[in-house]
């Protein structure tokens, strides 16, 4: 979603209001029949004036397994000018402490879901009009049926009770924002593999390869056959110098996908990396051939011509090849 045009500032509206706003929200969703749920493992750092976004930030964090508090992080993420932080510092901050940050998508049921797997959910809520924002940042941490109340971690009250409708019409009026930072390895509750997929994929050239291989791995675990999770996954562990792992998951996805251009791509240069220029020929072979009926030009196909040109450069030593590469491409 855009950012809003002003920064989340933590600043609560009056009842009269609010009671205003709910009553426009009659095409709310209705309250989950769902069992009782609390996270009370989930630490609490009461804000400082119009700091939500670190505290609720710093919450997420710790229960991640960062050793962090929401006065460390309000350098980073805190701007005084407009008194309030964004979520796109939000995010660079997660990535600074090594944690894939999550864009919670599909509202009221993914945020249950997270809750279910035991995630807790930073939201942003509007307490005030579209036009005339007033933003807070929060932690989600359960939901009381009986009552039909949402729990949070908010401002300075560790478990801060608000009713369903209150809640939901402060957060639609955010659009339904909302993140989940997760420990390395672990994946959100509510995601598809391509959701998770291009998540992890966007973040990689920002974390440390450890942790995206993590994430990688997890989505393996869990969707072992879909294809970009094969796609990522083997580029993961080429980077981190797993050849052979990495060329077992090459296999696999171009026997489901024999047109994959970039998993052809990066598979041969896999094997000419390891001095397996015949078999490196073999692979790219099929995407040469598709480049010569006329694909339209791309960054693929650029690399393609590129990995070509190497592999017709790469000196042939007779006998150097059969063991390793014949493992590599059986």
């Amino acid at each position: 979603m855009a950012l809003p045009t002003s920064s989340p500032s933590c600043r609560l509206l009056p009842v009269l209001l609010l009671a205003l706003l709910a009553g426009c929200a009659s095409r709310l969703p209705p309250p989950p029949e769902l069992a009782a749920t609390e996270l009370t493992a989930v630490p609490f750092f009461p804000q400082q004036q119009y700091q939500c976004g670190p505290a609720a930030l710093a919450t997420v964090l710790a229960w991640s397994g960062v050793d962090t508090s929401a006065d460390e992080l309000t350098p980073q993420v805190y701007l005084p000018d407009r008194e309030g932080s964004l979520q796109l510092e939000l995010i660079a901050a997660s990535r600074r402490a090594q944690r894939l940050p999550f864009l919670l998508e599909g509202g009221a049921p993914a945020l249950f879901a997270e809750l279910g797997a035991g995630h807790p959910v930073l939201v942003l809520q509007n307490f005030g009009l579209r036009s005339l924002p007033q933003w807070h940042y929060a932690v989600v941490v359960g939901y009381d049926p009986e009552q039909r109340e949402v729990l949070l971690r908010s401002g300075t009250e560790q478990r801060r009770r608000e009713s369903w409708r209150r809640f939901m019409t402060s957060w639609a009026q955010a659009d339904y924002w909302g993140l989940v930072v997760l420990p390395p390895g672990k994946l959100p509750a509510a995601m598809t593999a391509d959701a998770v997929a291009t998540s992890v994929a966007g973040n990689e050239t920002r974390m440390a390869p450890a942790v995206t291989l993590a994430a990688w791995e997890a989505a393996l675990r869990h969707w072992p056959e879909q294809p970009a999770v094969l796609f990522g996954a083997a580029n993961a562990r080429y980077t981190a110098g797993q050849t052979r792992p990495a060329a077992s998951l090459y296999r696999r996805l171009l026997q489901q996908q024999p047109g994959h251009l970039a998993a052809r791509n990066n598979f041969a240069d896999l094997l000419l990396n390891s001095d397996c220029p015949q078999q490196a020929e073999q692979v790219l072979g099929p995407a040469l051939e598709r480049l010569g009926t006329g694909a339209s030009p791309t960054a693929t196909t650029a690399a393609v011509r590129t990995t070509a040109a190497e592999i017709d450069a790469h000196p042939r030593r007779a006998g150097s090849e059969a063991e390793v590469c014949g493992s590599l491409l059986p």
